[in-house]
């Protein structure tokens, strides 16, 4: 066994996929974003054994590996900026920027270690060319670097003004092995994630305003907004299909404007109560959501909840009637 298998307990239902080897036979998973447990290598068997032994040090090194191309065909085809690692061997991969667009960009790979960060490549690249970074190891996939990406579109002749863009990339063992597929312009299969995709934001301004009680028209509210589930999931992954591309404060911005979304539907609609169910981790978002909720009038009371299906990651509100 070893990091990005998926497995699932035996005496158990989660499932997961490895994210750390702990000392004493035993290993760590992510059976959710953000929430990991300790089991014992002898309580886990692998649920696809096909697909889990390309990581596995046991078996002999095959000459090449090439992972299973994913769903979509129309990935190798499509116009944009990727990242893409290729396989060279059973444990060394390609890091390699892809530009398939029309055009030139300007392009500043980093890594960053806290404070400092160390550029692994920057120039220009040519419309539909890929320039190898480094080379990564897989046996070492829990201790990479977080990404710094920075792409400056150019424009040789006059043409729409396309703005430059940055990501931070932090890869979790739980999404990273999920992106299959045939990289552009190498047509090499491998583990491949678009650049230049936008995340849409909501607007929650615009949202305060439609509820409003002076904007309201002769319409009741309850017609008005779609009154919400009675438990919101606001782990990241439910809420953006890229979130590795997201920096922390990211998430947490696009978390609390869903929370604060669904909360003001909840009243507007009628609700009694709601839960939102944001899970254990560091507790930032849990103390964020609390801190809002206290400041309420209309909220009759908080609390932590569900203890037995979220282990304290879920938040009770009882709404005035």
């Amino acid at each position: 066994m070893n990091v990005g298998d998926k497995v699932k307990l035996l005496h158990g239902k989660e499932e997961g996929t490895i994210t750390r080897i702990l000392p004493g036979g035993e290993v760590e998973i992510e059976i959710e974003e953000g929430f990991r447990i300790p089991a014992l290598k002898s309580e886990v068997v692998l649920i696809n054994e096909v697909e889990s032994s390309y990581f596995r040090s046991e078996k002999p090194a095959s000459p090449t590996w090439q992972p299973k191309a994913a769903k979509s065909s129309a990935l190798s085809s499509s116009s944009g900026i990727f990242l893409a690692y290729i396989p060279f061997n059973d444990h060394n991969h390609g890091m390699y920027l892809i530009n398939n667009l029309n055009k030139d960009i300007l392009y500043a790979i980093s890594e960053v270690h806290g404070d400092n960060s160390k550029t692994l490549g920057a120039g220009v690249a040519k419309a539909k060319s890929h320039h190898m970074m480094e080379e990564k190891s897989i046996k070492v996939f829990e201790n990479w670097p977080a990404l710094l990406i920075q792409i400056i579109p150019i424009n040789f002749r006059l043409e729409k003004t396309e703005k430059p863009f940055e990501r931070s990339v932090k890869f979790k063992a739980s999404s990273f092995f999920k992106s299959k597929g045939k990289a552009p312009v190498l047509e090499k299969d491998g583990y491949v994630f678009r650049l230049d995709h936008n995340v849409s934001e909501l607007d929650v301004q615009k949202l305060n305003q439609e509820l409003n009680p002076q904007q309201a028209t002769e319409k009741p509210i309850s017609r008005q907004f779609s009154r919400p589930a009675r438990e919101i999931d606001l782990h990241i992954e439910k809420l953006s299909d890229e979130p590795e591309f997201l920096s922390n404060s990211d998430k947490l911005k696009l978390q609390m404007e869903v929370f604060e979304k669904n909360l003001n539907y909840a009243i507007a609609t009628g609700m009694d109560e709601i839960t939102f169910i944001h899970g254990i981790g560091n507790g930032i978002l849990r103390k964020e959501i609390h801190r809002y909720l206290s400041q309420l009038n209309h909220i009759k009371y908080f609390k932590d909840t569900h203890k037995s299906n979220f282990g304290y990651g879920a938040t009770l509100v009882k709404i005035h009637e």
